[in-house]
């Protein structure tokens, strides 16, 4: 085999740990692929071999993707509405011994909150918290002393602690909730959604400007509740597909119009048995890694109308 075919070959077995951190660090699909990309060029640009693959090209993604979030963040404080991170539908690294704590490190609470981290900070903790690295790695992949990083890794490790997100801790309880919530969704069975609702539960969505969205969140059981009322019978008038999937490692369901295409996503947060969170992705410009995106715009007009006929 030639040394660009075993180059490839190495890259393509790490390929899914490459994204898995790019992702995390940056909260976009897109911009991790890039990203993964990016340091593919790089390795194998590069003349000399290293000690260690893994630890090289985890260097390179680790740094890419730092001077990509440096430049997002401030397309981010311009961004109309709620940001939300591009729905992650399926995670390509797994580890079967971490599988749940993978998960809780991509949902989208996790995410939304080390977005309060700075792009150093959130590198480095999800190196170290997350992927398990040792400081002598992550202090080569950030360009920072050990000590440093230690420094790093504790702030962000406090910043996440106090805010960490909860849930359930039987995965598959939550999954069968959401069964029952997306089931009632789809048969517009009101009661049953009320159930499984929290008496605080939210519904906030990311339409940044582009989709209609409930952009500052509708807060509270009987107000959702008023919303669900006048949206379930009309969303089944115009056949809007839910088709349950998990969403950032998260239960959660892919919305699609009478084509098929991607309309949005929706990521629940179960706690106590009841849903206390339902977010929507319905940005097109964060939907086109899933397929072919319809009009959030033309299926709310249809929405609307069907509303005030009374069906």
């Amino acid at each position: 085999m030639s040394a660009v075919g075993s180059k490839a070959e190495e890259f393509e077995q790490l390929r899914p740990l490459l994204f898995a951190i790019a992702y995390r660090i940056l909260g976009s699909v897109v911009e991790a692929e890039d990203a993964v990309q990016e340091t593919w060029l790089r390795f194998e640009a590069t003349q000399t071999e290293p000690v260690s693959t893994k630890a090289f090209l985890s260097a390179v993604v680790t740094r890419v993707s730092i001077d990509v979030l440096r430049s997002a963040r401030v397309r981010r404080e311009e961004y109309v509405g709620p940001w939300f991170p591009e729905p992650l539908i399926a995670d390509p690294y797994d580890d079967p011994a971490r599988s749940a704590e993978l998960a809780d490190s991509v949902s989208m609470a996790a995410l939304l909150l080390l977005e309060r981290l700075s792009p150093l900070e959130r590198a480095v903790f999800v190196l170290r918290e997350v992927f398990h690295f040792e400081y002598d790695e992550i202090a080569s992949a950030v360009g920072r002393s050990e000590d440093a990083c230690r420094q790093l890794a504790s702030r962000a490790r406090r910043h996440m602690d106090a805010g960490k997100p909860r849930f359930d801790a039987d995965r598959r309880e939550r999954e069968q909730l959401a069964e029952r919530f997306f089931a009632a969704l789809r048969d517009g069975e009101l009661g049953q959604l009320q159930d499984l609702l929290a008496a605080d539960v939210q519904i906030i969505g990311d339409g940044g400007g582009k989709a209609p969205a409930f952009a500052r969140g509708v807060t509270g059981l009987d107000r959702v509740i008023r919303v669900l009322e006048g949206l379930v019978p009309a969303v089944a008038a115009v056949d809007l597909g839910v088709e349950p999937h998990e969403v950032n490692g998260e239960p959660g369901a892919i919305l699609r119009d009478a084509d098929g295409r991607v309309i949005g996503t929706l990521a629940l947060d179960i706690l106590g048995g009841r849903v206390q969170t339902i977010r929507g992705v319905l940005n097109p410009d964060k939907l086109r890694h899933l397929g072919p995106v319809g009009d959030a715009w033309a299926v709310n007009r249809d929405v609307n109308r069907a509303r005030r006929h009374g069906v």
